[in-house]
C-alpha cells in the first residue's frame, strides 16, 4: 500500500515537471512588444489624436535617457506636439521623426509619454520604430514589423486603425508649431547637433550586446534547465519504484 502510494506521488511529481517544462517553453518563445503605443481615438483620418507609448526599462543598471522615434508615412514631424513626459524631458524634431529625453529616469522606470498627432493618416495600422538609450550608452532598438500575422524579436510599436469616420477628409496642413522652452511643449526645429533619427540603416539587424531580452532569455534558460533535471529525476525514481514492485 505504502510502495503503491508512493510510486503515485512520483508520478504526479513527473506530471508536474513536464507541465512546468512545457510553460517554460512558451515563456522561452519569441517576446512580448516592450515597447506600445494606444490612441485616444484610433480612427484614419481622426484629427488631434493623443497617442500614449511606453517602453519598457530592462537594464538592470542604468535608466532610460532618450526614446527615438521614426514616424510612419504620412505623419510629418512638425505635425507632433509632446502632451506629457518624465519632468524636465524635452521632444525634438528629427529629419524623419523625433527624438524625446532628458535625465536619465531610475533604473527599472517605463519610460511612459504622449504626444498630440494633428491628423492621423489614412492606413490600417501605423508602426513607430523607437530605439531606446539607456543612461550608459546601451540601446535597445523596436525597429521590427511583423508582416502576414508573423513573430519577430524586436518589434515596434504598431498602432491599428479603424476605418475613417463617415466624410473624414485629409486636412490641409497646418503651420508648424512655434517653439516653446518649457519642457511640457516640444522644440520642433530639426537640432543639427541631433544624431540622425533610426531609418532604413536602423531597420536592420540589431547588435548582439546592445539589445535587450538577453538577460531574461538567459535566465529562462537556467529555469528550464533546472526543471528538466527534475523532470529526468521523477522518471528515473518512477522506473526504479516500478521494477522494484
Amino acid at each position: 500500500m505504502n510502495r503503491s502510494h508512493t510510486r503515485l506521488r512520483l508520478r504526479r511529481l513527473g506530471l508536474a515537471a513536464v507541465g512546468a517544462l512545457v510553460v517554460v517553453g512558451v515563456a522561452a518563445g519569441p517576446a512580448a512588444a516592450h515597447a506600445g503605443v494606444t490612441a485616444s481615438d484610433p480612427r484614419a483620418l481622426a484629427e488631434n489624436v493623443t497617442l500614449s507609448f511606453t517602453s519598457e526599462a530592462e537594464s538592470e543598471t542604468a535608466g532610460i535617457s532618450e526614446l527615438r522615434v521614426v514616424l510612419p508615412k504620412g505623419i510629418a514631424p512638425d505635425a507632433v506636439a509632446v502632451k506629457d513626459a518624465p519632468k524636465e524631458w524635452k521632444l525634438t524634431a528629427t529629419p524623419d521623426g523625433y527624438s524625446i529625453g532628458g535625465p536619465a529616469l531610475a533604473t527599472g522606470t517605463d519610460a511612459e509619454y504622449s504626444i498630440t498627432v494633428r491628423q492621423l493618416p489614412d492606413e490600417k495600422s501605423l508602426a513607430f520604430k523607437t530605439l531606446e538609450t539607456y543612461g550608459d550608452g546601451k540601446v535597445s532598438r523596436w525597429i521590427e514589423v511583423p508582416a502576414n500575422g508573423e513573430k519577430v524579436d524586436n518589434p515596434a510599436p504598431v498602432l491599428e486603425l479603424k476605418a475613417a469616420a463617415p466624410g473624414a477628409k485629409s486636412a490641409a496642413p497646418g503651420p508648424s508649431p512655434s517653439p516653446a522652452t518649457s519642457s511640457a511643449a516640444p522644440s520642433v526645429r530639426p537640432s543639427a547637433e541631433a544624431p540622425t533619427a533610426p531609418g532604413a540603416s536602423a531597420g536592420t539587424q540589431a547588435t548582439g550586446d546592445e539589445d535587450s531580452g538577453g538577460g531574461a532569455g538567459a535566465v529562462v534558460g537556467v529555469i528550464a534547465a533546472v526543471l528538466l533535471l527534475a523532470a529526468a529525476g521523477a522518471f528515473w525514481w518512477v522506473r526504479r519504484n516500478r521494477s522494484r514492485a
